[in-house]
């Protein structure tokens, strides 16, 4: 049970690192662009591509920490038991949103690696399949993490089910 949140947490690591070579590469291009009047080539492109796989990176932990945006007007108005129906019923939704992805992402995906697409012209052409891949793959471990997340729940495994619900209580005290 602890492998996907561990998984998710080294995936996170990954994007930060990727968002810090994205703060490199914008400064190395603006510093291009001011100092030396030449830019990097395929800047735009390469931040174009990365912004969403970055995004799509990080949504696995941001489920199992309980850090998903929500409200909790109707939460605090309701006894635990209605706040785990509710808890379940959004879980439930952002599992058929990422089902869907899943869905419409795996054909496109699979044209693009098949056709080569790629973005840009000129001095740097950026694959987009990488792009799709990290979408699809994400998409279906956050809706492995939705499941989990709800089994946790009515298993009463939660850290705290009613300000930030973590990943889940560990047992005997380890992480």
């Amino acid at each position: 049970m602890q492998v996907p949140i561990k998984i998710s947490r080294a995936i996170h690591l990954i994007s930060a690192l990727w968002t810090l070579a994205l703060a490199a590469l914008i400064f190395g291009d603006v510093i291009g662009r001011t100092v030396f009047t030449a830019p990097i080539p395929g800047t735009k492109e390469i931040l174009q591509n990365s912004i969403v796989s970055i995004a799509f990176l990080q949504l696995p932990l941001a489920i199992y920490s309980g850090s998903m945006l929500r409200t909790t007007i109707f939460a605090d108005a309701v006894p635990p038991l209605a706040r785990r129906v509710l808890r379940t019923f959004a879980a439930l939704l952002g599992l058929l949103v990422f089902i869907g992805l899943v869905w419409s992402t795996l054909p496109s995906f699979l044209d693009a690696y098949r056709i080569g697409e790629y973005e840009g012209e000129g001095s740097l052409r950026v694959p987009t399949w990488p792009v799709r891949g990290v979408v699809l793959a994400m998409s279906a471990f956050v809706g492995l993490a939705y499941l989990q997340m709800i089994w946790l729940d009515w298993r009463g495994r939660l850290i705290d089910e009613s300000e930030a619900p973590g990943a889940f209580a560990p047992i005997g005290g380890q992480d």
